[in-house]
């Protein structure tokens, strides 16, 4: 049975089988491209149990599986609610069909304040990774389920060449596995099934016991607030990657600030 996250690549791959661009161009933009703001030393730096669990705030304006969020979102605005609340990075959604993002909302979330930026979206070609620092992004994701072992690795290290941070998520031991084999050294444990696309809390605190002191440790997908985040700090992550809750809540300094457990 097909799963969402199989979909959502397949229509990607089909995009990126039609992307004509010049490989060179984009590697000479990239290599233009501004400084990054260091996404995983800024996360590296967090002591849970002194600053408070890290927070990488999403701005999300949609759902595959409930569709609109806060689908009219100032992504200026929310990056610098997110900012005053204490949130130590941003995660912005660019995949336009599926969650209704953009490269534009990730360059004004940027624009907006001084954390860094991971590019939320799906790669699946060498020109993803390219994109992702040519629109200023400071970080890109990669998910174990969607790239076979070569291609991860070939991503992450082309990722890391041009200064790019590198989010490689799993879902259990086996990626585990294949994303350390590739380098990774931030590690996002997605809590969501992909089948179902049910959460299972479990499943972080299962894999926290895992991952190795190398990599720095992140919980992924239905964190719905300070007890939640709380948990996952006392089983050992040093971030949680939050969206629906934020985006949901109606105020979202006071809620990054509360997860942050101040």
């Amino acid at each position: 049975m097909a799963t969402y996250l199989d979909r959502i690549v397949a229509a990607h791959r089909a995009a990126a089988a039609v992307d004509d661009r010049d490989r060179a161009s984009l590697e000479r933009a990239a290599s233009e491209a501004g400084p990054t703001r260091g996404f995983r030393s800024r996360l590296a730096a967090v002591d849970p149990m002194v600053d408070g669990i890290g927070v990488i705030a999403e701005v999300k304006r949609r759902s595959p599986s409930k569709g609109d969020l806060f689908a009219d979102l100032d992504p200026a605005v929310l990056a610098s609610q997110y900012a005053a609340g204490g949130a130590t990075c941003l995660s912005v959604l660019t995949d336009a069909d599926h969650f209704g993002g953009s490269v534009a909302d990730l360059q004004a979330a940027r624009a907006a304040c001084e954390l860094p930026v991971l590019r939320k979206d799906f790669t699946v070609c060498a020109n993803d990774v390219l994109d992702a620092r040519i629109m200023g992004a400071d970080c890109v994701l990669l998910i174990a389920a969607a790239l076979d072992p070569v291609d991860l690795r070939s991503f992450h290290e082309l990722a890391t060449s041009i200064g790019l941070d590198v989010l490689v998520e799993i879902h259990d031991e086996p990626e585990l596995e294949v994303a350390l084999n590739a380098g990774a050294t931030l590690i996002g444990v997605n809590q969501r099934d992909l089948v179902t696309f049910q959460v299972d809390h479990e499943r972080a605190l299962r894999m926290a016991g895992v991952i190795p002191e190398s990599a720095v440790p992140i919980a992924e997908s239905g964190v719905r607030g300070a007890t939640d985040a709380s948990n996952l700090a006392a089983a050992g992550y040093r971030a949680v990657l939050v969206g629906e809750s934020l985006v949901t809540s109606g105020d979202a300094q006071a809620a990054v600030s509360a997860m942050r457990g101040r």
